[in-house]
């Protein structure tokens, strides 16, 4: 049977849990003890596929089609796991569940109560994934902060667990947020305190507490927090803010977060090894050189609606040592502004996914200047439609081509609802949604940059590339690079005479990984990579032949 690590947060959210239990899970992984993660989030939407970005941030959907929260991404990019739908539990899959058997008569007439029958429910979907993924340890991170009322069901949940397992088979870990106080130079231990109190009235003492801070946290701080919190002091573990994610688990890999959970949970562990994440951050730290890419979407200002993006951006120029600057353009700046003075001296444009006719000209004319102009372009979703559309208007000259999600009236529907999307009315969770096959077109760059014949990668979407231009923007130069194992549906198109103009159907950031870049974002970085040191030898080549032209006419 697995162990459980419950992770909860106290004084303010966003305090940094989900990175703490990724970082947590790619320690316990260094050393051989097999991990899987679970998020509980309080909120009593079913999922946040119907959530605006502005509320929820990034969607992030795992290979079996569940639409979860944006820090299972941070779990499988820090892990290399690839985790399922029993990795997202809601308050509102809980209800719907209780309900759904209270309605067939599976409680025989009782009172459908929140204890035990909710808590119940809630440690059914705990243990259900430890005995699906057969993992040593399954860390559970609790979503929002201790003292919301809507996560009181999953704190006695937690607490009975903790009541019906062997001591040594749980851990309580606590993050939170040291403020300091700039007028007297202080930093306050007061709200860990009631945050621990808030906890411990909850019935759950923490084993550790992990102290978030922007400043130094002193030995003296942690033995304040060690007398009143009731915690060993060597279990007080400091967190400062860093600069990238990445250093989080060497971070506590040094401040002995891994020892302490290994020695109090009884675990048979290996030594210590995170040589290679230590070499990924050095390379991360460390880069050779700088591009930049210009991210093109309409959540820009709110950057967590496209995390998995950025990141994915990262770890391909990890892996050609530069460092990726992002330039976020609001798409709907392109359409009220030259798009010359948004768009000048990036080395790449990517497009970014969404639904809704809100900056759709914006990002059209995003893609016809990276067309013209011979920039990189990589398109994801959204991205490779915007590429098409843009092609059959000012390639093909096809006025009016659109996508009938924006224009059901369109003249040329180059973009068109999926088959199987017709006569569907509910909008939650009834996308093209998880992994599908990709079988890739031979000779074209996106075979080369996977280097395999077939791929399976993530949808979210419900429009497609029609197959009545396929023919017509194919003899143009917009060929179809990867299709569906049938051949019916175009999972990526790109422009051959192009140094990279590529998009795809699919969400191929959600894939990628700090020490393994996805292709696709590996090869556009590469391209612009390229194209910079081709620019840069240019200028330089110009600027010796002006000098020495210079100085012939001044001898």
């Amino acid at each position: 049977m697995p162990k459980y690590i419950f992770v909860t947060g106290g004084v303010v959210s966003s305090v940094g849990k989900g990175i703490t239990t990724a970082a947590l899970g790619r320690i316990l992984k260094s050393r051989d003890i097999s991990v899987s993660i679970q998020k509980l989030d309080p909120y009593l939407n079913v999922d946040p596929g119907t959530m605006s970005p502005y509320q929820h941030g990034e969607v992030f959907v795992t290979s079996d089609g569940a639409e979860t929260d944006l820090d299972l991404g941070h779990y499988e990019r820090f892990i290399d796991e690839e985790l399922t739908k029993a990795s997202s539990v809601t308050t509102g899959q809980i209800y719907q569940a209780v309900i759904a058997k209270e309605r067939k008569g599976e409680f025989l007439g009782g009172t459908i109560q929140a204890i035990p029958h909710v808590t119940n429910e809630i440690k059914a979907r705990v243990r259900a994934i430890g005995r699906e993924t057969e993992a040593q340890v399954v860390i559970v991170e609790v979503g929002g902060t201790v003292g919301d009322i809507e996560g009181q069901p999953f704190l006695e949940a937690i607490r009975q667990i903790r009541r019906e397992e062997r001591p040594e088979d749980t851990l309580s870990i606590h993050v939170t947020f040291l403020p300091h106080v700039g007028s007297t130079n202080e930093i306050k231990t007061k709200p860990t305190q009631h945050s621990v109190r808030e906890l411990r009235s909850a019935g759950i003492q923490p084993d550790i507490i992990l102290c978030r801070a922007d400043h130094e946290v002193t030995a003296e701080i942690r033995r304040k927090i060690s007398l009143f919190c009731d915690v060993h002091e060597s279990c007080v573990i400091s967190l400062p803010t860093m600069d990238s994610i990445y250093q989080v688990p060497i971070v506590l890999q040094d401040e002995n977060l891994g020892d302490r959970v290994i020695e109090l949970m009884g675990l048979d562990a290996k030594p210590r090894d995170l040589a290679g994440w230590r070499e990924l951050v050095e390379r991360l730290e460390h880069p050779v050189g700088e591009l930049t890419v210009a991210v093109v979407g309409k959540y820009v200002e709110l950057h967590d609606a496209y995390l998995s993006i950025k990141e994915a951006l990262i770890h391909a120029g990890i892996a050609h040592q530069v460092r990726v600057n992002i330039r976020w353009v609001h798409s709907e700046r392109l359409e009220q502004e030259p798009v010359g003075g948004l768009l000048e001296g990036v080395d790449g444009i990517l497009v970014c996914p969404g639904f809704g006719e809100r900056g759709i000209e914006g990002k059209l004319e995003a893609a016809r200047y990276a067309r013209e102009n011979r920039i990189p372009y990589l398109g994801v979703c959204l991205g490779m439609q915007i590429m098409v559309i843009e092609y059959a208007r000012h390639v093909l000259g096809l006025l009016g081509a659109n996508s009938t999600e924006f224009n059901v009236q369109a003249p040329h529907p180059v973009i068109s609802l999926l088959s199987e999307q017709r006569g569907i009315e509910d909008k939650g969770g009834t996308m093209r949604l998880g992994g599908y096959r990709c079988r890739l077109v031979p000779g074209t760059r996106a075979a080369a940059a996977y280097g395999v014949d077939d791929v399976i990668e993530r949808h979210r979407h419900r429009y497609e590339f029609n197959n009545a231009y396929r023919e017509q923007l194919a003899a143009a130069g917009l060929i179809a690079s990867g299709l569906s194992p049938d051949g019916e549906l175009v999972e990526i198109a790109e422009v051959v005479d192009h140094p990279f103009m590529l998009g795809s159907q699919f969400h191929p950031e959600f894939r990628s990984r700090p020490d393994r870049p996805q292709p696709l974002f590996r090869e556009f970085i590469g391209a612009a990579k390229s194209l910079r040191s081709g620019l840069d030898a240019g200028i330089l080549s110009g600027e010796r032949e002006r000098v020495a032209a210079g100085g012939a006419g001044g001898a």
